[in-house]
């Protein structure tokens, strides 16, 4: 596989003072539209493949009633955008020292009345996510469809994120937020960046 390199769209400097001084950042336009085509191709394609999300060890909680599909190297499309974020990682490792080692992602799905309430990636320092980073993967999308992400940066001030094709939002990971109820199917790709290699 020839070397992934970052996309032209994304400022690296841009995302390091973003992630510095509110602890999130956004991506728009992250990739070009031929591939933006073949990551909704697989993603749809394999929807029969997508089960309850778990919170805890297998766990299915009703805070939340999204439903994933891990991904991993059968899914070839989307595992150049995990490379990519692995080369994003660097970037972030040498700005701030997180020690990211590992990048676990799945596709994830919300339909029509679904939700995940209020929480946090790695509440108390409990786990190995640094940066999480959801990458949203549908056509289009209106803005009054809900499915947006509701998040409080790292200065306690809230921003409401509207799940706009082709964007990323990636934040730290022990940050509070929520996705409010879609109203239309809500497609994406969550990846967190972490700082042990984890085992799916």
């Amino acid at each position: 596989m020839e070397a992934v390199q970052l996309p032209t769209t994304w400022s690296v400097d841009q995302i390091l003072d973003d992630l510095d001084q509110h602890g999130f950042s956004i991506i728009d336009n992250a990739y070009d539209q031929d591939y933006v085509e073949q990551l909704i191709e697989e993603c749809t394609s394999n929807l029969n493949r997508f089960r309850n999300a778990a919170i805890q060890n297998g766990v299915v909680s009703n805070i939340r009633s999204d439903h994933i599909l891990w991904l991993n190297e059968d899914l070839e499309v989307s595992q150049q955008h995990v490379q990519t974020l692995h080369v994003l990682a660097q970037e972030l490792n040498r700005a701030f020292f997180l020690g990211i080692k590992d990048v676990e992602a799945h596709f994830a799905c919300y339909n029509a009345g679904e939700f995940y309430a209020l929480h946090r990636d790695n509440p108390q320092g409990k786990n190995g996510r640094m940066i999480s980073a959801v990458y949203y993967l549908h056509n289009e999308w209106q803005d009054d469809w809900g499915g947006e992400l509701h998040l409080q940066d790292k200065n306690d001030k809230w921003h409401t994120l509207q799940p706009k094709p082709n964007r990323i939002a990636m934040f730290q990971s022990d940050l509070l937020h929520e996705v409010q109820k879609a109203k239309h199917q809500r497609l994406s790709i969550t990846a967190w960046l972490r700082s042990d290699a984890q085992l799916i």
